[in-house]
């Protein structure tokens, strides 16, 4: 079953920046890159910190001031976020803080993703005093979340794996984000023509994004791979391997593909992708 992308419209591919850091340096020059590479939109993650791999926190870049500083920094390209979590701001101050971003960055550039959050975020939440709840909780915030920011002169994708937050999706978002490979590109499709048929609102996008380990070719990937040791869930190889991997995507229904590098901080991976990757995506 597939999500029925209409083929003649243009696949849209983004990127996302690196948001686990002290400096924010390092986000500038990866959107700087993909804007110069034709990459359509730039994302940026919502997190208080993150924990590495050896349990120490990393810190992060708050996301709506990233993204305005981002815009602002940048000329044509789109920024977005993957996904702003309901439970951390009020909606009428995360809507508030995307109507400024749209602001400093002008008409037709801004995403406004929006998600209720997974258990990995309680305990960033409860670290700062802010209550987590359950999953309907969440749900409801989101819900909230979608009502105060829809109509404000941007698209509102949310995202999240919960048929709930799908069908608020559908009923009341412009767009839907499903992230990871863990369920296939089969079972995405099946989602995305069900929402599709659903929407209340049209066009309604869809949208895919996941992690991915890209080299100029496939000795480049494997070196990277031994370098950095990504996850199971990590799409790995040279140009045409990534490609393969993302077509399925784009085929079973996404209208846009979000690449998430391992190696986020590195600018090259928005050459790669705008050179390399993007050419036998939209070819």
């Amino acid at each position: 079953m597939s999500g029925s992308r209409d083929a003649s419209a243009t696949l849209r591919i983004g990127l996302t920046l690196p948001s686990f850091r002290e400096d924010p340096e390092p986000a500038f020059a990866v959107a700087a890159a993909a804007e110069a590479a034709g990459l359509d939109a730039v994302f940026a993650y919502d997190h208080l910190f993150r924990r590495a791999a050896d349990g120490s926190r990393r810190p992060a870049i708050e996301l709506l001031t990233l993204m305005g500083a981002v815009a602002a920094d940048t000329s044509r390209i789109a920024i977005g976020s993957l996904v702003a979590r309901a439970s951390l701001r009020a909606p009428a101050v995360l809507a508030h803080g995307f109507d400024t971003v749209a602001r400093i960055a002008g008409p037709g550039r801004v995403i406004a993703g929006l998600g209720a959050g997974d258990a990995e975020s309680r305990e960033e939440n409860e670290s700062f005093g802010l209550g987590f709840g359950s999953l309907q909780d969440r749900i409801a915030m989101l819900r909230d979340a979608v009502g105060v920011a829809r109509d404000r002169g941007y698209p509102v994708w949310v995202g999240g794996r919960d048929p709930v937050i799908r069908e608020i999706g559908a009923a009341w978002a412009d767009g839907w984000n499903r992230w990871g490979t863990e369920s296939g590109a089969s079972r995405f499709g099946a989602q995305a023509a069900d929402l599709r048929i659903a929407a209340a609102r049209a066009p309604f996008t869809i949208s895919w994004g996941g992690l991915v380990l890209l080299g100029a070719d496939e000795r480049e990937a494997e070196a990277k791979s031994q370098r950095l040791t990504p996850g199971p869930h990590v799409i790995v190889g040279g140009p045409e391997r990534v490609a393969d991997a993302l077509r399925d995507y784009a085929d079973a229904g996404a209208d846009w593909v979000v690449i998430g590098p391992v190696d986020s901080s590195d600018p090259e991976n928005a050459h790669m992708v705008g050179e390399l990757v993007s050419p036998l995506l939209r070819g």
